[in-house]
């Protein structure tokens, strides 16, 4: 196929071009993969200042999409990847092959770093999904400063630079730039952008920051000369995405198992001492019940599904029938979860089936499945699934705003051609809502996840107090 560039594409292309450092935080569906191999192509054929190549990205997207677009576009097939997955002698095996571009599993940069050390081959790299290194302490990130000085270009590319708020940007570019805009260190960084907000006060644990008042635009302007933001809507058309909130309401057994274990979970602990870790298992927890089922454990210790209620695989049949015959493209948030709903469909009818890899995303976009089952976080970077389907189901939340945003941007992104429609299973009164609450406001951060806790508790309080 000839690749006939957008003008937003022909900028980007340019600054990979012009920039030896530079940070592409394209929204999803604007081909930051076929802009970014147009400049490498460019710069290894034409301008000759690339040899070799390193592309570091998500297993999935290493394995599928990096390779399928150089089958795709007429001007990159006659570049040469080798990917360097699998096995530790399967990736020895793939470095040894002559390629223009090495494609790798994030997981493996530090095996790749320790392998070669100060003898570092690749003068150019490629960090498909940058913000899957925004914690200054995985190893990831360490392994990859070690070498940053040896490499003489870098691209970071991402759709979600800060999931969780801007405190998320520093390690990212510093592996652009080494520190020159943000800050040698994570702590100069927070000390000169925010103050702590949230913290424990007996022991000085600080949970979260907020930003101290201009710094956002100071941010922005210091890293203006080598990051190009552009979002979706300002540059392609694209059908609209219209949320569907579809309510779910417990039957009076389901709402008193509910209601005893939000009780007596969230007064456990004292509202003071909520942090990220209890926050997190709490809602996790509720989550589950929402969705009618709870991992526990037995006199053994062996962990063990209690299924509590069927409100929720009632209300996501419903919806599947009101369908009337199309697609739908299903996300679940636990393995009890996918379990019940394959349950639940087996004898409709349907052909169903889970997304585990390139066989299915195929059947999918070819039309021969109905329902296609899939968990946000395995399906969240570079998957195209447009073509066959315009209905997103979610049978369970989660607090992620980056998995939520990436996955529905599986089916509305460039391609798309009807209006699709995002519909969410929501238990009234429950911790879903607190979820979807959170992603409208598209502040998906541990101080929200704490606040909505702390007003359930207030909630469970002032109940208790009329009771009296």
């Amino acid at each position: 196929m000839k690749f006939v560039p957008h003008n937003y594409q022909k900028y980007a292309i340019e600054k990979i071009i012009e920039l030896p450092i530079c940070g592409l935080f394209l929204d999803m569906g604007l081909g930051k993969t076929v802009i970014t191999l147009t400049a490498i192509e460019d710069l290894m054929y034409n301008r000759l200042e690339v040899d070799k190549v390193l592309v570091i990205a998500p297993l999935r997207v290493a394995k599928m999409t990096w390779g399928s677009e150089i089958e795709k576009w007429d001007h990159l097939k006659h570049l040469t990847i080798s990917k360097v997955l699998g096995t530790e002698r399967q990736r020895l095996a793939a470095l040894k092959k002559e390629a223009d571009i090495y494609i790798i599993n994030r997981e493996n940069t530090e095996w790749l770093v320790s392998l070669y050390g100060r003898a570092w081959p690749f003068d150019m790299v490629v960090i498909d999904e940058l913000s899957s290194f925004k914690s200054s302490k995985a190893r990831r990130f360490r392994a990859l400063r070690m070498v940053r000085p040896l490499i003489k270009r870098i691209v970071g590319l991402t759709g979600t630079p800060t999931p969780n708020g801007l405190i998320d940007l520093w390690p990212q570019m510093y592996l652009l730039d080494r520190g020159e805009r943000l800050g040698k260190t994570i702590t100069g960084y927070r000390q000169k952008y925010f103050i702590p907000n949230q913290r424990n006060w007996q022991t000085g644990v600080v949970y979260n920051y907020k930003l101290k008042e201009g710094a956002e635009k100071d941010i922005y302007e210091k890293i203006s000369d080598i990051c190009v933001s552009m979002k979706a809507e300002d540059y392609i058309e694209l059908p609209d995405c219209v949320d569907v909130d579809y309510p779910v309401k417990l039957d009076p057994k389901a709402q008193k198992a509910y209601d005893k274990m939000e009780r007596d979970m969230l007064l456990q602990v004292d509202e003071d001492t909520i942090d990220a870790g209890s926050a997190a298992v709490l809602t996790g927890k509720l989550l589950q019940l929402c969705n009618g089922a709870v991992y526990c454990n037995d006199e053994a210790g062996n962990r063990k599904v209690v299924e509590v209620h069927d409100c929720k695989i009632e209300a996501f049949l419903e919806l599947v029938e009101q369908l009337h015959g199309k697609p739908a493209l299903v996300f679940y948030n636990f393995q009890h979860d996918l379990e019940r709903i394959i349950k639940a469909l087996n004898g409709s009818g349907l052909r169903v089936a889970q997304l585990t890899g390139p066989a299915e995303q195929q059947a999918w976009n070819n039309h021969e499945l109905d329902v296609l089952l899939a968990h946000p976080a395995s399906c969240a970077y570079g998957l195209n699934l447009q073509a066959g389907g315009n209905h997103v189901i979610w049978f369970g939340l989660n607090w992620s705003l980056e998995l939520y945003q990436q996955a529905i941007a599986r089916l509305h992104r460039q391609g798309q051609t009807e209006k699709v429609f995002n519909h969410r299973l929501v238990v009234v009164s429950g911790v879903d809502e607190d979820v979807i609450n959170a992603l409208a406001d598209k502040e998906k951060t541990q101080e929200t996840l704490m606040n909505a806790l702390k007003a359930r508790i207030e909630g469970i309080k002032s109940k208790e107090a009329k009771a009296v």
